[in-house]
């Protein structure tokens, strides 16, 4: 008689029926007092009172029949208990009850009579997904204590591996007697103990047979049944991750009908059970793993992921925090207050704080009826001076924003901010795994060097920023991966510093297509003004003598209070955070009919300016590369409905279309219109400039390359003065006669 006995490193626990004495009994009896209990649970739990409707029952009632049904842990604690804990403690023995006592009430309602053995075989296998309201812990957090046992944990899926197939119960056949045997197999990533002997020729000897050798059993595969298995790698949430460290993974088994629903950048709640297996590596090192190490994964029986990007991160708010928002948002200078909220380190750039504010507040996301999604976040990019205070700004949104990702454009590649295809290093088959906009999903990127980063790079994220969505097609694997992500975004200008003397197209040295994309676009410049550069030296001043005085108390205090006790920045960060996260999930605002008829009167007309200025631009001046299209139209629309969220109102006004249009001039419309243009030359300086060309061309031939300074030395000597140089550079570059190479220090002419 084969005893179909495990070790103890499978993940789950296993009982043997043999002998027969007190506690086999003790067993037989508890499993069949769960068994009765699970049935009665499903077959008579009530939602909300004694009168109320049959919950689970109501769920099995249907046709066709389910192949899933949802289980609260809480109502079964509600039903019994000591059920609820034992299935805690020891779910690997008990779900299987739960699963088996779910078919049998679906076989007795579909028969409308109730079954006349109790261990009777059901007629539908019934997967149960078991789900709970208890706050997720951390991956951190799992030890080897909760091994074998129920855990409920929150993350973020970043790789998923094909789907394959499982086997639960394996028939066998003797190769010597053809007699067939089926073996059970353990779930998730446990395998079955083949029998080393035949029990049909255990007595062969006495009878004069000859006896079956040993291992002579052989799998027949077409005999065997399966199911659906598939493997994925679960992340910690950004926003979870401790500063400094790196993101734990887990791995993750899921099978039945979870299997194909999950794609990476998916942020999930499950609830699994956390088991070991002993990994097999393969290569040189195969056969070679240390006996009693094993590693550790989520066998999941039941999963959540969330829908709405708009909504993440701890959505369940105190009545305390209800009153104190809405108290918030009542007062009468509420956009006031949070614009002082945002980087209150920063001295002055109100503006630039606005538009942070809308980007984090963000608009409202809508679905159109033929399914085409229209985006609801707010992109912005600063541009200009070096020191103008624009990674603490982006360091600010990283720190603030429920969800978000913080990245350097030079350290970024295509692959790494939308998803890379990565081979499985003991299959070899390839999977995916998400890049940095694929895991902040419903928050923010913010992008610091935008400039340097490489163009091709900077293309990858031009489907991201406009349909907030990633389409793979690499090795075999063809997808859409969820991009909901507002983009934050600094970057320099060509030479480093913002200089007015160039044009536009000179300073913004970024492609068309993707200076549309942002919604609102500001120069930041460092400007030289005494009494400005006073109240700044001030305001830096005291922000370092506050900082040292509070780190002085937080010493004198002792190490405990000030652990415990935040500093007034922290606070309001953290009071900042949790009304956004409130606003974002509760507040879709709409405009009204009056406001978007003046905002489309406020469209036409500065789309005619445009053109006026289009018609009035010479033939040597390079297009403005800020274009005013739809886009900015939708973007002014966005920015309205980010300014009612804040207020917490379901309808922007003519006040916020009014306020959006401010930041949308003082931003985007004046960064169209930054720098000098040819427009504006008197017809001597013109002729000059026509002059200093000829004299460039003499002296460099078409082919030919120079150092820039050794160039405009040399021009200089023929009596030009240095900013007609400068200019007559400028346009023959931007005509394609010159080109800049080696940052700009070598000038090459090509035409």
């Amino acid at each position: 008689h084969y005893l179909n006995m495990s070790g103890w490193d499978e993940g789950g626990i296993f009982f043997s029926d043999q002998g027969a004495g007190g506690e086999e009994d003790e067993q037989t009896v508890t499993r069949s007092n769960a068994h009765r209990v699970f049935s009665d649970f499903l077959r008579n739990f009530r939602e909300f009172s004694s009168d109320g409707p049959t919950l689970y029952r109501d769920q099995l009632d249907f046709e066709p029949p389910p192949k899933t049904l949802k289980v609260s842990l809480d109502d079964l604690k509600s039903h019994n208990k000591e059920l609820e804990e034992v299935l805690r403690t020891n779910p690997a023995e008990y779900l299987p009850l739960l699963e088996l006592a779910a078919g049998e009430v679906l076989a007795s309602l579909r028969s409308k009579k109730p079954l006349e053995h109790e261990d009777e075989s059901p007629a539908h296998d019934i997967q149960v997904l078991l789900s709970s309201t208890e706050m997720p812990s951390s991956i951190r957090s799992l030890s080897s204590e909760g091994i074998s046992k129920l855990v409920v944990l929150s993350g973020i899926v970043i790789a998923a591996n094909k789907t394959q197939s499982k086997a639960t119960h394996i028939t066998l056949m003797c190769k010597t007697c053809k007699n067939t045997k089926i073996v059970t197999c353990k779930p998730g990533f446990g395998g079955a103990m083949m029998p080393r002997t035949c029990d049909a020729r255990m007595n062969a000897g006495a009878q004069g047979e000859e006896p079956c050798p040993l291992d002579p059993f052989t799998v027949l595969p077409d005999r065997s049944k399966y199911v659906d298995q598939q493997k994925l790698k679960l992340q910690e949430l950004p926003e979870d991750v401790p500063i400094g460290e790196m993101p734990r993974n887990m791995l993750l088994s899921i099978d039945r009908s979870l299997v194909q629903r999950t794609v990476p950048g998916t942020r999930v709640n499950l609830v699994g059970i956390y088991s070991i297996f002993q990994q097999r590596e393969a290569g040189k090192k195969a056969g070679k793993a240390a006996v009693a190490i094993r590693q550790p994964y989520i066998r999941v029986v039941g999963l959540e992921e969330s829908q709405d990007g708009n909504v993440r991160g701890n959505i369940n708010f105190t009545p305390a925090e209800h009153e104190e928002f809405k108290a918030f948002a009542s007062q009468p200078n509420v956009l006031q207050e949070i614009r002082n909220k945002i980087a209150p380190a920063i001295f002055g750039a109100d503006d630039i704080k606005a538009a942070v504010a809308s980007l984090l507040f963000g608009g409202s996301r809508k679905q159109l009826p033929d399914g085409v999604r229209l985006r609801g976040d707010v992109n912005v990019l600063l541009l200009g001076d070096p020191s103008t205070a624009k990674s603490q700004i982006l360091k600010f949104v990283d720190r603030t924003a429920p969800i978000a990702v913080y990245t350097s454009g030079k350290g970024s590649s295509a692959a790494g901010l939308t998803a890379s295809v990565i081979k499985d290093s003991s299959s070899g088959e390839a999977f995916l795994e998400g890049g940095a906009m694929v895991l902040a999903d419903g928050g923010v990127v913010c992008i610091d060097e935008f400039d340097k980063m490489r163009p091709e790079d900077r293309v990858a994220i031009h489907e991201a920023m406009e349909q907030q969505t990633i389409s793979i097609a690499k090795a075999g694997i063809t997808t859409v991966l969820n991009s909901r992500t507002a983009v934050m975004a600094a970057a320099n200008p060509p030479s480093g510093r913002y200089d007015d003397m160039k044009s536009a197209a000179d300073n913004i040295d970024l492609q068309t297509t993707i200076l549309s994309r942002f919604d609102l676009i500001f120069i930041v410049k460092d400007e030289r003004s005494w009494d400005k550069d006073v109240k700044l030296a001030k305001h830096v001043l005291g922000v370092h003598r506050d900082a040292s005085e509070e780190a002085a108390n937080s010493r004198s205090r002792g190490l405990r209070e000030a652990q415990e006790g935040a500093g007034p920045g922290e606070e309001h960060v953290f009071n900042l955070k949790r009304y956004i996260q409130y606003c974002r999930a509760r507040v879709i605002p709409r405009l009204t009919e009056r406001a978007a008829e003046a905002l489309g009167r406020e469209y036409v007309k500065i789309r005619e300016e445009q053109r006026q200025r289009n018609h009035a631009r010479s033939n040597t001046e390079a297009p403005n590369p800020v274009p005013i299209t739809v886009r900015q139209l939708e973007a002014i629309i966005r920015v309205s409905e980010s300014l009612a969220k804040m207020a917490m109102q379901s309808e922007a006004t003519e006040a916020h279309v009014a306020e959006a249009l401010r930041l949308f001039n003082i931003s985007t419309i004046d960064a169209s219109r930054a720098g000098i243009t040819d427009a504006i030359l008197t017809e001597d300086q013109r002729n000059e400039l026509l002059h200093t060309e000829a004299v460039i061309k003499r002296y460099l031939p078409v082919g030919g390359s120079i150092s820039e300074r050794h160039l405009v030395d040399t021009v200089l000597k023929t009596g030009v003065n240095e900013y007609a140089v400068r200019r007559a550079m400028l346009g023959m570059s931007q005509r394609g006669e010159l080109e800049f190479r080696n940052e700009r220090r070598k000038v090459t002419r090509r035409l």
